[in-house]
C-alpha cells in the first residue's frame, strides 16, 4: 500500500525514506493493539474498529493521525450504535463457521463442491464486510446503518474492487490464523490499512483518468 498516500493523487510524499516507513510500521502495529484492546470487551468492538477506521482514512487522507482527544470522543460517540453491529457481525459469522464445519466434515453432502462455493460466499461476505468498515471510517466512526448500503452499492457497482477487498480479507485471516497470538493485535492495525489502501485504489483511478 502507498505509504500516507495523497487522497487526490496516490503518489508518495516527497522525501520519505526508510525511517517514515519504519514510523508508519510502529503507528500501524500501535493502532491494531489499542483497536484490539478496546475491542476486549466485545460489544465495545464496533466502537473500537470503526474509530480506528476513521484514524486510518484520516491518515491516508492527511498524512497525519487524528488528535487523541478527537479520536476518544469519536470513540464515545460510536459505543451504543456500534453494538447492533457487533451482534450482527457475530451471528453471521457464527453461521459461517458452522456451515463450513458441517460441510468440511461430512456432515452436509456436497463434497468439494460444496466446500469451495461456501469458502467462496464466506470469502464475499469478508469483501463486504470490510468494505463497510471502510465506509464506517470516511464516515467519521459512524453510521454503520448507512454503511451498510454505501457498501453494497459500491461492491455492485465496483466487483473488481470487491474481489480484491474479499482476497485482501481472506488473506488477513489466514494469516491471523498461522501467526502466534501475540502478533494478531499488530495485523489488526495493517489489515485495517490494507483494506482502506484497496478501496481507495477506485478513487485514485478516477482523478488519474479525469
Amino acid at each position: 500500500m502507498d505509504s500516507r498516500a495523497d487522497a487526490r493523487t496516490g503518489r508518495h510524499e516527497p522525501g520519505r525514506d526508510w525511517r517514515d516507513t519504519v514510523s508508519d510500521a510502529a503507528d500501524l502495529a500501535l493502532l491494531g493493539i489499542l483497536t484490539v484492546l478496546a475491542a476486549a470487551p466485545v460489544l465495545t468492538a464496533g466502537a473500537a474498529i470503526g474509530t480506528a477506521s476513521a484514524a486510518v482514512h484520516d491518515w491516508l487522507t492527511t498524512g497525519g493521525w487524528p488528535p487523541a482527544r478527537r479520536t476518544l470522543a469519536r470513540f464515545g460517540r460510536a459505543l451504543l450504535p456500534g453494538v447492533p453491529a457487533v451482534l450482527v457481525a457475530l451471528a453471521v459469522a457464527g453461521l459461517l463457521v458452522a456451515d463450513l464445519v458441517a460441510v468440511a466434515t461430512g456432515r452436509v453432502p456436497g463434497g468439494t463442491v460444496a466446500l469451495v462455493v461456501t469458502i467462496a460466499v464466506a470469502a464475499s461476505l469478508l469483501g463486504y464486510a470490510a468494505a463497510i468498515v471502510v465506509e464506517v471510517g470516511r464516515a467519521g466512526g459512524t453510521g454503520w446503518r448507512s454503511a451498510v448500503t454505501r457498501a453494497a452499492r459500491a461492491c455492485l457497482d465496483h466487483p473488481a474492487n470487491w474481489a480484491a477487498l474479499a482476497g485482501t480479507a481472506l488473506v488477513v485471516v489466514l494469516l491471523g490464523a498461522l501467526v502466534t497470538p501475540v502478533a494478531v493485535p499488530i495485523l489488526a492495525g495493517y489489515a485495517l490499512a490494507a483494506v482502506h489502501a484497496v478501496a481507495r485504489r477506485r478513487h485514485v483511478s478516477r482523478v488519474e483518468l479525469s
